[in-house]
């Protein structure tokens, strides 16, 4: 399992295509973050609509992909500096925008809700 102590949270300013898979998704956080992919932090890409992420991670013997789709709603992605490609979240904004809080203002966005 991932050391939880030394991790970093990388997230691409640039949406992607869905479609890329281990290969490509490591090419990027090599180029976009000049990180090692082998270090156990976790890269997060999002398509253009931000209704979909993709979390690639190293796990003590091979990569591992975290894939989330969103029914309703959209992710609230912090916002980059001018030509920045990568932003550097801490494990408690990780928590929030995954669980659908607005980073900025810590309320609430509209999620998928199950009637019944």
């Amino acid at each position: 399992m991932t050391d939880l102590t030394n991790l970093r949270i990388f997230v691409c300013a640039a949406p992607i295509s869905m479609s890329l898979s281990f290969d490509r998704l490591m090419g990027l956080a090599q180029e976009v973050f000049d990180q090692d992919p082998l270090s156990g932090h976790l890269f997060l890409f999002f398509n253009r609509r931000r209704d979909r992420i993709k979390i690639l991670f190293w796990d003590a013997d091979g990569f591992c992909i975290w894939y989330k789709r969103l029914e309703a709603g959209v992710f609230q992605l912090p916002v980059a500096s001018e030509g920045e490609q990568g932003i550097e979240l801490n494990c408690s904004q990780l928590q929030r925008l995954l669980g659908g809080l607005d980073l900025k203002h810590g309320r609430r966005r509209r999620r998928y809700h199950r009637v019944g």
